[in-house]
């Protein structure tokens, strides 16, 4: 189900908005009202984004950057500033992923997920400081299961989600004074998304981690989209610091499920 809440003429920032769950977010925003930029590192999925956004009827704008690049994310924001002005709300949910086990995986590997997900948040989050509404501004960081559960064979992700979560936490104490609020949204298995098709690549694994759901189904983006607008409107204004996961209870019991179909997955993108 949809949420309608109105966010017209607000202006809503989301980095990796240019597909899969990210995309849906800024979708959601745009169907309330919002105005959209968005950012990602290809600039042909950020210009797709672009017009996507526009046919909502509101104004979008989008920018080519790596999370990796300090300056290049600074740049980013500044122009988004210079476009639609404060930010109202910021979704940062650049990410990478991809299974293997630690003996066999690289170091660069293992460093380009802390570089997307853990230094990439730390970039859009102190380079967006200056141009955030004061008060009321609202964060919201994609996370992810890993950040809290261990599993095999995502050793680079649960370091980088770790962290990431605890930034949320720290800067809803550090930013608190400012009338910012920082918060997590957890995506439990998301349907049709490109991390689950890395992840379980086959109908087999699938249906395994479906079963191993609740509230018996895989979510759609349009649960996180939901989830990420409640935090971002006044039924939220009392939210801070808090790690949410929308994954219809999946994390609850644990993943051995999950674990097996990765290392299912791991050994098949091997072989």
């Amino acid at each position: 189900m949809d949420v309608k809440l109105d966010f017209s003429g607000q202006t809503v920032v989301v980095i990796g908005g240019t597909s899969g769950i990210n995309l849906g977010i800024a979708e959601a925003f745009a169907a309330n009202g919002a105005n959209l930029a968005v950012a990602s590192r290809s600039q042909d999925k950020v210009d797709a984004a672009t017009e996507t956004l526009k046919g909502y009827g509101i104004q979008a704008i989008g920018f080519s950057a790596d999370v990796r690049d300090a300056d290049a994310v600074k740049a980013a924001i500044q122009g988004m500033h210079e476009a639609f002005g404060d930010i109202d709300v910021l979704v940062s949910g650049a990410a990478g992923n991809f299974p293997a086990p630690v003996l066999g995986m690289s170091a660069n590997g293992f460093r380009s997920v802390i570089d997307i997900d853990l230094r990439g948040t730390f970039h859009v989050l102190q380079s967006a400081h200056p141009y955030l509404c004061k008060p009321g501004a609202s964060i919201i960081n994609i996370s992810a299961p890993q950040a809290f559960v261990p599993m095999q064979l995502q050793a680079h992700v649960c370091a980088a989600k770790a962290g990431v979560d605890m930034i949320t936490r720290v800067l809803a104490m550090e930013w608190g004074a400012d009338g910012i609020r920082v918060n997590s949204v957890v995506p439990g298995p998301i349907a049709g998304t490109e991390g689950m098709q890395r992840l379980a690549p086959t109908p087999g694994i699938q249906k395994a981690i479906t079963d191993s759901v609740p509230l018996g189904r895989m979510g759609t983006p349009s649960d996180i989209a939901n989830t990420v607008m409640f935090l971002s409107s006044p039924l939220a204004e009392y939210v801070t610091g808090a790690v949410i996961p929308v994954d219809g209870g999946w994390s609850l019991a644990g993943v051995s499920v999950a674990g097996a179909g990765l290392a299912k997955a791991a050994g098949k993108q091997a072989s």
